[in-house]
């Protein structure tokens, strides 16, 4: 197929991922680059060998597509500019930063007549289509539930700009819980309602990386979110997802599993593509590896093939808009619930992802 041109809309610290995922895929070619900081662009046109616009440019440029890696907060604007533009649209989790908002990307999509995909798209790893293998060939039989941990003691530590991550669009449930649930929706299906409890446990943070060391931020967000999320299916999957934890570990997980009634499954991180993937079975006293049923571990760049696929061939668009949205409804759900005292239904429904085949087309 002849590949699309792609333009990458902000050049911060994600956006060398998607930068040098540019030689992965024959599906897309990445060709321009805009940001506010016109000086950022520059040098990233420099170093990619790639053409800077400042953003009037960049809307009225000739690509095809454009991978939005603004802050969550920005958007549903962002988005719907692209789209406006005539541009299909790639944007970094979470879809938005409210549920509204994620609405208004849709609507605007679907007028237009133009596809949105939307991070996470490490669920079309070698990892995670591995559980897939495993979760759809019976082994581990009916699933009954689901553990999801994920714990540090902020970004804010390492990062050098972490504003946008204690912002609205912010915390560790809608920065690193797309992951997670993007993961058990894939593996499980749909959800159907969610409950949690949630906390900001600091009203401000202070800034321990360069280049702004001792620079002190506001929390707008929540920072330690838990939550309980049951599916169509009948599984009930808890999360911990929480920036004020000291001493915990994220690395390996302290738990991403499955359980089902004649084994547990247990999954790699899904904030990466690759295994290792493990088993359990009902009758024995120990795990195994299994092997990795798919190939593709490079990094970045899956979500955006996915895109270019579905724009020009017969292809199932799985890193789809509506299942970004399900999954913003489930995290936004959590905090809802915690707010009310109550369990929320989940009203949006998806389409659980098609398996891949072990490799994309042109790899």
């Amino acid at each position: 197929m002849e590949p699309i041109a792609v333009g990458i809309l902000g050049c911060g610290t994600i956006s060398d991922a998607y930068f040098s995922s540019n030689d992965q895929f024959d599906c897309f070619e990445i060709t321009a680059c805009a940001d506010l900081d016109q000086a950022l662009a520059e040098a990233k046109a420099d170093e990619y060998n790639i053409t800077a616009y400042d953003v009037d440019g960049f809307l009225e440029s000739d690509i095809d597509a454009a991978v939005n890696l603004t802050p969550p907060a920005v958007h549903a604007q962002t988005c719907q500019q692209l789209l406006d533009a005539g541009k299909h649209v790639y944007v970094e989790k979470p879809l938005a930063a409210t549920v509204e908002d994620a609405e208004e990307i849709l609507a605007m999509a679907d007028e237009s007549d133009l596809l949105v995909g939307s991070a996470p798209d490490t669920f079309l790893g070698a990892g995670l289509q591995t559980c897939r293998s495993v979760i759809d060939s019976g082994r581990i039989g009916e699933p009954i539930g689901a553990t999801a941990i994920w714990t540090s003691g902020g970004h804010e530590s390492w990062h050098p700009n972490p504003d946008l991550y204690y912002d609205e669009g912010g915390g560790p449930l809608f920065d690193m819980g797309p992951y997670y649930v993007t993961a058990l929706v894939s593996l499980l299906g749909p959800a159907s309602r969610v409950t949690g409890s949630v906390k900001q446990t600091f009203s401000e943070r202070t800034i321990t990386s360069e280049p702004r060391n001792g620079e002190t931020l506001n929390v707008e967000v929540p920072t330690h979110e838990a939550g309980i999320v049951e599916f169509e299916n009948g599984a009930i999957a808890n999360l911990l997802l929480s920036f004020d934890t000291h001493g915990g570990s994220s690395l390996p997980s302290p738990a991403f599993e499955i359980y089902g009634t004649e084994g547990t499954l247990q999954l790699p991180d899904p904030n990466h593509f690759e295994g290792p993937v493990r088993v359990r079975d009902r009758d024995s006293d120990q795990f195994e590896t299994v092997e990795l049923t798919h190939e593709y571990t490079a990094g970045r760049g899956a979500g955006v093939a996915d895109l270019a696929y579905a724009i020009r061939g017969d292809w199932d668009h799985r890193t789809n808009a509506g299942l970004a949205y399900h999954v913003l409804t489930v995290l936004s759900g959590i905090r809802t619930a915690s707010a009310a005292g109550e369990h929320v239904p989940i009203e949006s429904d998806c389409r659980r992802p098609t398996p891949l085949p072990p490799a994309f087309p042109d790899r």
